[in-house]
């Protein structure tokens, strides 16, 4: 493991108007493992997810203090391009939300968008990505039908496909399988087993079973906090705080 994570956060402070969501939260990001984090709801772990891309910039009345580095810059500083910050730190949301397009057309999206016009590259990173997201043996007769037919699980890798398709350097999912029925789920969780070969990868979820299965390292929020934050094996069986056990073993959350 590098000894510089991908990203970090150090004292981060996070306010929606005058109610503070996180406390001094420090927490380090290694990079090509997965990072999950745990919690109950409204515990801060998806607005935390949201301040690694700056999503919650987008909600008036939120302001931050403290720091969130990728590779050591500071991603919170006014002057940044935070369109460039987005490509390199993806996210696939609860709920598949593919666009009323295509297949081909919801992963070339953001290439578009982009400005490649190139339709050689463009087919050539549409195939890349479905592969890498385990989806194109599935769908490659119908990758101009439109991507609404297709199921849930599949949406959901549809979504993660159009993600990877900008090549970015984190993953950001927030409980990407919360939706999904158990064999898409597997799929999903096998998936990002994968991906964490190439991508840094943290996820929310509310399954202590899925978080022990898929992470490398668990960061445990409550009310705003993290409370404790180590290598997965050791969150879920030899934690340090005492409200870490409680809330793994099911005592409470």
């Amino acid at each position: 493991m590098q000894n510089t994570p991908k990203m970090a956060a150090v004292h981060l402070d996070f306010f929606y108007g005058g109610f503070k969501a996180l406390h001094g939260i420090d927490l380090d990001i290694p990079q090509n493992r997965v990072t999950a984090l745990i919690g109950p709801s409204g515990c801060g772990k998806s607005t935390f997810l949201r301040c690694l891309n700056r999503m919650n910039d987008l909600i008036p009345t939120v302001r931050s203090s403290g720091d969130v580095l990728l590779d050591g810059v500071k991603i919170n500083t006014p002057s940044l391009d935070v369109v460039e910050l987005r490509r390199k730190v993806g996210m696939v949301f609860q709920k598949p939300n593919p666009f009323p397009k295509s297949v081909f057309e919801n992963v070339a999206y953001g290439l578009r968008v982009a400005g490649v016009t190139n339709k050689h590259f463009l087919s050539t990173q549409v195939e890349k990505s479905l592969i890498a997201a385990g989806l194109f043996e599935e769908v490659r007769d119908r990758l101009h039908a439109s991507a609404l037919g297709l199921s849930g699980g599949q949406q959901q890798r549809l979504c993660i496909a159009r993600a990877v398709a900008l090549s970015p350097e984190v993953l950001l999912m927030d409980e990407p399988a919360s939706a999904l029925d158990p064999i898409a789920t597997q799929k999903i969780e096998e998936l990002i087993a994968t991906l964490k070969r190439d991508y840094t990868i943290v996820i929310v979820t509310h399954s202590m079973q899925q978080a022990a299965r898929v992470s490398d390292q668990t960061a445990f929020f409550y009310m705003g906090k993290v409370i404790e934050v180590g290598p997965t094996e050791t969150i879920f069986t030899r934690p340090a705080k005492q409200q870490t056990e409680d809330y793994v073993t099911g005592r409470f959350g």
